[in-house]
């Protein structure tokens, strides 16, 4: 999708698919055929650059069909470089950061007060915790003890141009969210059985998976390089990748 588009954002795509295909795939009440349900979970990635990795999931657990993903990123495409509403499977236009968390402490609250069955589920990038947003929700979510929140942070330690910690120090990440009141599990963001078990936890009141990841995973070439937030592969390096993740599979 990103070669044939010559778009952005492979390694952070790659940073979170596994976050995305267990929220959809095995813990979250949201398919095709509840899509429209007032008690369906809600997911929200408000890392929306990472849509690439949304799309192939929503496309390969039936949302819409697959042929839309040959369509991504091209002029007049349902499935645009960021995450857009309107797609099937997605809840809020995100990429401008900071505001998934804010929309989901909302419907969290909501679904608290009329006592609805539903969860939700918000993908943070680390990054995106420079975002002064994100720390206000998270003080009204430990405020209202909102036991059906959780929020997953991709943590792969690098934002645009370099790592999170020569931008703006975030460790100790974990303190700083059980200081605001939150529960705090550390996962391995790659291991399914670990995020599975992390997602599924049974808290009262709003709990943070810290998922430890690598930007690019899967690629040699691309693991844990901030260049390949911005970069496309070309052909040859299409080619390489395609063999490394098919012999992962």
């Amino acid at each position: 999708m990103c070669a044939f588009a010559s778009a952005a954002h492979i390694g952070s795509s790659l940073s979170v698919i596994d976050i995305l295909a267990v929220l959809y795939g095995q813990v979250g009440n949201i398919s095709p055929k509840n899509v429209k349900s007032s008690d369906r979970d809600v997911v929200l990635l408000s890392k929306g650059h990472a849509a690439a990795g949304l799309y192939s999931v929503l496309a390969h657990t039936g949302f819409f069909p697959m042929e839309w993903l040959d369509e991504y990123c091209q002029d007049g495409a349902r499935l645009g470089g960021h995450v857009t509403s309107g797609v099937p499977g997605v809840e809020l236009s995100t990429g401008s950061l900071g505001h998934a968390l804010p929309f989901g402490v909302g419907v969290a609250l909501t679904a608290q007060r009329e006592q609805s069955p539903r969860k939700i589920y918000v993908v943070l990038s680390d990054g995106e915790c420079d975002e002064g947003s994100n720390w206000e929700a998270a003080l009204v979510a430990a405020h209202h003890k909102l036991s059906n929140l959780t929020v997953i942070i991709d943590r792969n330690g690098l934002q645009s141009l370099t790592t999170t910690e020569l931008t703006l120090r975030l460790e100790p990440l974990a303190k700083k969210w059980a200081a605001f009141g939150w529960n705090v599990i550390e996962v391995d963001g790659h291991n399914h059985d670990e995020l599975v078990n992390a997602i599924d936890s049974n808290f009262t009141g709003p709990t943070v998976v810290i998922a430890k990841t690598i930007k690019g995973r899967g690629v040699d070439y691309m693991e844990d390089q901030v260049s390949w937030h911005y970069k496309s592969p070309d052909a040859e390096q299409l080619a390489l990748a395609l063999d490394q993740l098919a012999g992962e599979s």
